[in-house]
């Protein structure tokens, strides 16, 4: 009677199980590349669900051993159970155990709280009942495995597994299942990372039962004790290393749907290529080392004196590895060996773990300076014991048979970005040297001077002006008198020398300042900056003055490199861009990205699409969705699949011929000019131009394949100097070619198409006059047909609107 009166009172105001069927676990926010590696994972709750027939036998046979052997026997309730833990109460006063089947932890789990009460209990109780009646074994088992926290913000196996092991469920041993399979009863007194040795107490208990229970043999069952704690703290098993990516990813999706995105298991599709991101990320580590190489060592990372090797352990295993390297606490030292490319010097170190092992350093591939300042370092040392002591942590990357190469963490910073120049799809983005240690985006979000970087827009400028590449410039002194200034600026260029008469042309693949400067005075300011304004910059309002010319307006990398692609694709300025797609848990799309294309054959479609798109494209990429939290366990309501997008064509910023006149001028600048290093790359389809700033602080190269842009930057984030021998193509231009080494491995050579409307005239390339019978060197110079000269004698300039400036002190 007492139990019948109960159930009529608890019966309803229980939760309808039948929600069970149609649960919606919390699920983290998850980003992709373009072909679908995990990049990133965002949300409170790691969890990766599995069906029944995806998790193994034995793990199943751990968990029933841990906490219900006779779940396949009951019906939700073991009443065997539920006396033990009476008798328990009754013997202590407090409740000890709960005797809580799986079936009643699948009840709390989604519709409970955990709070130890006798009417909490008596709902566990019914709710169990209802479940059985309702969910076969194997529904009520999937349920729980998935639902289950195990510590480290791992929900279910999977994530417990990728968390713990850096595995799958699959690839665990049975000593490792059982590890697993002891955390539901207390995730953190459990916990084999934090508690390792309470962990192998509880994974033993569990194996016994397994081994009592008939679940694995004797041999399994001794082997499987014995075997040491393996597990550490992996975090999600992320496929390729895209931080930066994943991040932006992140914050558009979070822009878009809101923090529910955390758990409703989203799924986010990046333009992001693996193969390039890797090469990028390469090529940015690489050339950060070796710009710190260049300027010397700038002595251990810590100096942690005599102390003992626990202490040591302790400390080592708080410094992280960065990018293939460890930190090791050097011992002690033995004497060097050998002379010149011969020297070797053998050193013990220890590392995180305890494990001491001699290592040996090899002077001629890992020569070693002491830093002075960024212009001057010592001569490289034969002795390492002369700079470096026992108890120091060097930062190594360790190589066969014990070769230690030392290095240590940039100081400085650099990034690099690539994307595709008809659409703006990023292809690579580095922000950093290690996302981990700093989040903040330089690719993105620094805005830095891009120096000479910027001077092909100004000359795009004159260009569309009526300027032409043969048109001449006086490279001479000038001084600018400025009220606003303390003294007057004079300009110069990077060599310190000045060179007279000079060609648009050569003036920007050899990156001549003066001329920029004085072109920009001739054009005139507010022309510029007219012209410039199209690109549609973020940084505000453009500096009236000469130094624009110069690249003293501020822009991200990820501007720089949608500028560059408004000269690769033909003129289009394209809007750059990360997220292709974002589906949902059941794989429904809810947001498609349609970027503007540059199409120089879609003139007639271009005007009516550039309209109506905003519209449209408005419309359906507002396709939002009903996200429901997990304790509601209400089915996600999504909204029809958005309608295929009409196309959009992109803006033209640049004109055609323009665009093809500057792309022949970058070409030189990776031939014959500031960026001829490039020639190592053994490509002829390759144009670029390196920018280096004053200080020098920034140093810059942007250069393109007709398919794919790059732009790298290396600076310091507080503007230190970089050195008085670092520029562009120094610092900036080696990363940028070992990033489109590998990039265009695969790729053919490709050929430009000339747009119509040019025309092309042989005239001197030093003078940009009609060829004499003096002249040495000459070119068939492209020009705009309203532009193209009618040469007469080499006496007449092939363009009449520009003067030459000649200064007498010059000749």
């Amino acid at each position: 009677m007492v139990a019948s009166a109960v159930y009529l009172y608890l019966n309803p105001q229980l939760p309808p199980v039948q929600a069970l069927r149609e649960a919606n676990l919390q699920m983290p926010l998850r980003v992709y590349a373009n072909k679908g590696e995990l990049i990133g994972v965002f949300g409170e709750k790691f969890r990766t669900p599995l069906r029944m027939d995806e998790v193994p036998e034995q793990f199943v046979n751990a968990i029933l051993a841990a906490e219900d052997d006779r779940f396949l026997k009951h019906r939700g309730v073991d009443i065997a159970g539920l006396l033990r833990a009476a008798f328990e109460l009754l013997k202590s006063g407090e409740i000890q155990t709960g005797g809580s089947t799986i079936t009643m932890q699948v009840a709390r789990n989604f519709f409970l709280s955990s709070e130890q009460t006798f009417l909490r209990k008596f709902n566990e109780i019914l709710l169990a009942l209802k479940i059985e009646r309702l969910l076969s074994k194997n529904e009520i088992l999937e349920l729980y495995i998935n639902k289950i926290y195990l510590g480290k913000r791992a929900y279910g196996v999977a994530a417990a597994s990728a968390i713990y092991y850096g595995k799958d469920i699959d690839e665990l041993n049975i000593a490792q299942l059982a590890m697993i399979a002891g955390l539901p009863k207390a995730p953190s007194s459990f916990n084999p990372v934090t508690n390792p040795d309470r962990a192998r107490t509880r994974r033993n208990w569990i194996l016994g039962r397994m081994y009592k229970l008939g679940f694995i043999d004797e041999e399994t069952f001794t082997l499987a004790r014995e075997e040491p704690v393996t597990a550490d703290y992996y975090g999600p098993m992320l496929e390729l290393d895209a931080g930066y990516a994943a991040e932006m990813a992140r914050a558009f999706a979070v822009a878009r749907f809101g923090e529910e995105v955390y758990a409703q298991g989203m799924k986010v599709i990046t333009t992001i290529d693996s193969s390039l991101q890797r090469s990028a990320e390469k090529a940015v580590v690489e050339g950060l080392q070796e710009y710190g190489e260049r300027h010397g060592y700038r002595g251990p990372e810590r100096r942690l004196g005599k102390i003992s090797a626990a202490e040591a352990i302790k400390e080592l295993k708080n410094i992280p590895q960065l990018r293939g390297t460890e930190p090791l606490m050097i011992q002690k030292f033995e004497a060097p060996e050998g002379e010149g490319d011969t020297l070797v010097q053998k050193f013990l170190a220890m590392d995180a773990t305890g494990n001491s092992t001699l290592l040996e350093w090899r002077a001629a591939s890992n020569p070693i300076a002491r830093y002075i300042d960024e212009n001057r370092r010592d001569p490289a040392v034969t002795d390492l014991s002369g700079l470096l002591a026992p108890g120091d942590v060097v930062r190594v990357q360790l190589h066969e048979n014990n070769v230690a190469h030392i290095t240590q963490i940039p100081e400085a910073s650099a990034s690099l970005i690539a994307l595709q120049p008809f659409n703006g799809a990023i292809q690579a983005v580095v922000g950093g040297y290690d996302f981990e240690s700093s989040k903040f985006n330089r690719a993105t979000q620094a805005y830095r001077q891009p120096g000479s970087n910027f001077k092909p827009f100004i000359y795009a400028a004159a260009f569309e002006k009526g300027y032409t590449a043969a048109s001449v410039i006086n490279d001479a002194p000038i001084v600018f008198n400025d009220a606003q200034l303390e003294t007057d600026w004079r300009p110069e260029n990077a060599s310190g020398k000045f060179y007279g008469p000079t060609t648009l042309r050569r003036a920007l693949y050899l990156s001549r300042n003066l001329v920029s400067v004085r072109l920009l005075r001739e054009m005139g300011i507010d022309e510029a900056i007219d012209y410039l304004e199209r690109f549609k910059l973020s940084a505000g309002k453009f500096p009236r003055d000469l130094s624009l010319a110069l690249g003293s307006y501020t822009v991200t990398p990820l501007e720089v490199a949608s500028l560059y692609a408004s000269i690769a694709n033909g003129g289009y300025r394209v809007e750059p861009f990360i997220v292709s797609e974002i589906r949902d848990r059941e794989d429904k799309l809810l947001y498609r990205a349609n970027p503007a294309l540059a199409c120089d054959r879609c003139a007639d479609q271009q005007a009516e699409t550039l309209e109506n798109d905003n519209s449209q494209n408005s419309q359906a990429q507002n396709n939002n969705t009903a996200l429901a939290s997990e304790d509601s366990n209400s089915e996600v309501e999504i909204e029809v699949e958005p309608e295929p997008l009409a196309p959009r064509y992109a803006e033209r910023v640049i004109d055609e011929r323009v665009a093809f006149i500057l792309d022949s001028i970058l070409q030189e600048v990776v031939q014959r000019g500031t960026g001829a290093r490039a020639n190592a790359l053994g490509r002829t389809d390759l144009a670029g131009k390196t920018g280096t700033t004053n200080g020098p602080t920034d140093a810059w190269f942007s250069g393109y394949h007709p398919q794919l842009v790059a732009t790298t930057w290396l600076g310091f984030d507080d503007n230190r100097l970089l050195g008085k021998r670092e520029f562009g193509g120094s610092a900036a231009l080696p990363m940028w070619m070992k990033f489109m080494r590998e990039a265009l491995r695969d790729m053919p050579v490709a050929v430009r198409n000339q747009p119509e409307g040019l025309v092309a005239v042989k005239i001197d390339r030093l003078t940009g006059l009609a060829p004499t019978a003096s002249t040495t060197q000459t070119l068939f110079e492209k020009f705009r047909e309203e532009n193209a000269p009618e040469i007469g004698t080499g006496e007449e300039m092939l363009h009449s609107n520009v003067q030459v400036e000649l200064h007498e002190e010059l000749f």
